[in-house]
């Protein structure tokens, strides 16, 4: 395995099968996406849309590892995105996080992010905020597999 940065989570993974047959149907999936942007660095966190709502913070690539993303975890709920890997001044995301739940009132939130080890940053980020806060909120958080299964989920 070839990592990048020495982390695990940047090692090369081939999940192809030569005799791979499709899964599932090929009807087309309905975006459940209700607003725009939504990376952590440019959502304003007293957007209309996050006021009182069920606001899900997903790592970047959640959304291509699990294949139902949209129905399961996006369906009703605000959306904020970031990778805890790559993208850099993340101590705003913290001041984002603490300003949905005190400003925004945001209902509950919950983290989705992949199994490597650098994704976890995420949820540090989300707890670190929640913690600051005034304001207490559920906060839940998901672990997704590299091959799209669900690994873990609790409620924090």
């Amino acid at each position: 395995m070839t990592t990048m940065d020495g982390c695990p989570g940047s090692g090369m993974r081939d999940f192809r099968k030569v005799d791979a047959k499709p899964k599932g149907s090929a009807a087309k999936v309905e975006s459940q996406l209700r607003q725009w942007p939504i990376q952590l660095h440019l959502i304003g966190p007293c957007a209309p849309y996050y006021q009182g709502a069920d606001v899900l913070l997903s790592a970047d690539c959640v959304a291509y590892a699990f294949g139902n993303f949209h129905n399961d975890y996006l369906k009703g709920k605000s959306i904020g995105i970031a990778c805890p890997k790559l993208d850099s001044e993340q101590e705003i995301y913290v001041e984002k996080i603490k300003s949905w739940i005190e400003d925004a009132k945001i209902n509950t939130l919950t983290v989705l992010i992949m199994q490597v080890p650098c994704c976890s940053g995420l949820l540090r980020l989300a707890k670190e905020a929640a913690q600051s806060a005034n304001r207490k909120v559920p906060l839940k958080y998901i672990v997704i597999g590299l091959q799209g299964d669900v690994l873990q989920e609790e409620w924090v």
